[in-house]
């Protein structure tokens, strides 16, 4: 059993792990590829926020926010394999900031057909996000249990 978990998490772990591999093999001085891509739906994210929630968002280089989110994925996903909560804590942080702004499908109209692909990643990275939850809540339950069961019972005489 404990080999099927191990095999799970590094399973798991691999779509970050791998993700954030490519991302800091292509970093660069301007943070590569991945800023560009990124740079304009995280503006559109943050004008978003900013127009709802009457709040100034301070100007952060994208090249600083890509640098943490490969730290997060990398980090995170690696923890994860060791069976680390703070693992899957890195990684509940990581996709809480970036699934929403990445996967904005709200921003597309139904019709359009960027919607339905964006719908499906962000649905993706929800189950990712639950799934990070359901380790949490399963590490946290088998912890009481086995403290439960190694108290030392008091003798009656």
């Amino acid at each position: 059993m404990s080999f099927m978990s191990f095999a799970g998490r590094v399973l798991f772990s691999a779509v970050f792990l791998l993700s954030a591999y490519l991302e800091f093999s292509e970093f660069g001085a301007d943070g590569g590829p991945a800023a560009k891509a990124l740079r304009p739906k995280y503006n559109r994210f943050v004008k978003h926020v900013s127009s709802h929630l009457g709040i100034v968002v301070p100007h952060i280089e994208m090249k600083h926010i890509l640098a943490s989110t490969i730290f997060l994925k990398g980090f995170g996903g690696i923890l994860f394999v060791l069976s680390s909560s703070l693992g899957a804590y890195l990684l509940l942080l990581y996709l809480a900031f970036i699934t929403p702004v990445v996967y904005d499908f709200y921003n597309y109209d139904i019709e359009k057909p960027e919607f339905v692909q964006l719908f499906n990643r962000f649905a993706q990275n929800v189950a990712l996000f639950g799934a990070l939850l359901f380790f949490l809540s399963m590490k946290n339950t088998i912890a009481r249990r086995q403290s439960k069961r190694l108290a030392p019972k008091s003798k009656t005489n």
